[in-house]
């Protein structure tokens, strides 16, 4: 399987100060084609104006990542957390048996560009858990840098589903590989820039869903920074 999920494919809604780019199903964006791949349910691609923000809601059973390219994100939640994400930051909650949780960019000039991701948790019921953890540019250039995981090794976030999310940064010509194995899936998010996959030109915003066993070879066509995510 090699199945090509372009960025101009996604569905799109413009909320004025949400603007937000959806890889699979979600809110008012349906397709029964794309409602996820194994685990990975959600990958929203979402740039919010200054000043704007996502008042607070509640979510449930479901592991939420994010992940910010540009700007700052202020997070506080029914759990007593609050911080503030920014690039390189890779911030974990598991809802579990009920969260609620804000995002605001108190910024009054500068967006915040991040991606918002779901993961379906290996089981429900789970008592609600926050994670954040910082990964610089240097251990994620030129390889693929664990930033999550099951068992939450090499430093990364935990996970509570059997998935192993990888980051890389590549510069023009800059090569990394990973093997899939015959047992697993995987999907690959180009974050920005352009990549080439096994021969493939990619671009920001676009998607690969693959079925192992594959060796996957991603070379930077310009100044890139893609995830990668192996899954049952």
């Amino acid at each position: 399987m090699f199945a090509i999920r372009h960025a101009s494919e996604r569905g799109h809604a413009n909320h004025g100060w949400l603007d937000s780019y959806h890889t699979f199903s979600f809110a008012s964006y349906y397709d029964p084609e794309h409602m996820g791949f194994s685990d990975l349910r959600v990958i929203n691609d979402d740039t919010v104006s200054p000043g704007g923000g996502f008042a607070a809601h509640g979510h449930r059973d479901m592991e939420i990542v994010s992940y910010v390219l540009e700007g700052t994100l202020e997070h506080k939640d029914s759990m007593g957390n609050g911080s503030v994400i920014r690039p390189g930051d890779v911030q974990r909650m598991s809802a579990g048996t009920g969260v609620r949780h804000s995002e605001f960019n108190h910024s009054k000039t500068d967006p915040v560009h991040f991606l918002q991701i779901w993961v379906l948790p290996e089981q429900t019921g789970l008592k609600p858990s926050y994670e954040q953890k910082a990964f610089s540019d240097e251990e994620k250039r030129g390889r693929l840098r664990l930033i999550g995981s099951r068992d939450g090794r090499d430093g990364s976030v935990t996970i509570h589903q059997d998935v192993d999310l990888y980051a890389t940064r590549l510069n023009e010509g800059e090569r990394v590989s990973h093997a899939l194995e015959a047992s697993r899936r995987g999907w690959i998010h180009v974050a920005r820039g352009n990549v080439i996959l096994n021969g493939r030109r990619l671009q920001a915003g676009d998607g690969v869903a693959l079925a192992g066993p594959e060796t996957l070879s991603l070379t930077g066509a310009s100044q890139a920074e893609v995830l990668l995510f192996d899954l049952r």
